[in-house]
């Protein structure tokens, strides 16, 4: 099979970031990466722009460092709270996904994050305080700290002492119109 070099204007995953020259096949060059104006050709104009290409990936990768930098600050000052069905046992009925780390912090704290990059090894399925790493480029990683607490335990937390705990709560209106009943 013959090859030939490109030089790639866009991240292809796989293959190489912005200003790289790499060596591809010819069809996979004609057919997809051309077109795609992912890439051209390598020609001694082209290696002249090639400086102009590294300047643009040497800023953008700058950028993305200081984001991720300043998102790692924002994730380690976070802290949230997350409640799990247990049982009288203390044995969870479900777990913590990433997925459910993803939508809280996208809900509460507006930071957006890919799922992919939390490195949980498993779904949290026990009490207490948890700690996370997050991968938000290669170079920085965020640790992200929450609790996780039983749902029995959090509603013991929200009751007010006066009252007692097996007693019936009613809303507003059934409990004002059962006060009318009564008069």
């Amino acid at each position: 099979m013959s090859t030939t070099e490109v030089i790639l204007i866009d991240n292809v995953p796989g293959l190489g970031a912005e200003a790289d020259v790499v060596k591809v096949r010819r069809g996979y060059a004609r057919n997809y990466l051309l077109p795609q104006k992912k890439a051209f050709e390598v020609t001694p104009a082209a290696l002249r722009q090639l400086d102009n290409l590294k300047k643009k990936r040497a800023e953008r990768e700058g950028r993305e460092l200081n984001d991720a930098e300043e998102l790692s600050r924002k994730i380690g000052k976070a802290h949230l709270v997350f409640t799990l069905a247990t049982g009288e046992s203390g044995k969870a009925f479900g777990s913590i996904t990433a997925q459910d780390i993803v939508h809280r912090m996208k809900n509460e704290l507006g930071i957006e994050i890919d799922r992919h990059k939390i490195a949980l090894e498993r779904p949290i399925k026990d009490t207490g305080e948890h700690e996370v790493a997050i991968k938000l480029h290669h170079d920085v990683t965020a640790q992200f700290r929450f609790d996780v607490k039983s749902a029995e335990a959090r509603k013991a937390e929200d009751e007010p002492a006066g009252e007692h705990p097996d007693k019936k709560r009613r809303g507003f209106f059934r409990r004002h119109k059962e006060e009318k009943k009564e008069e």
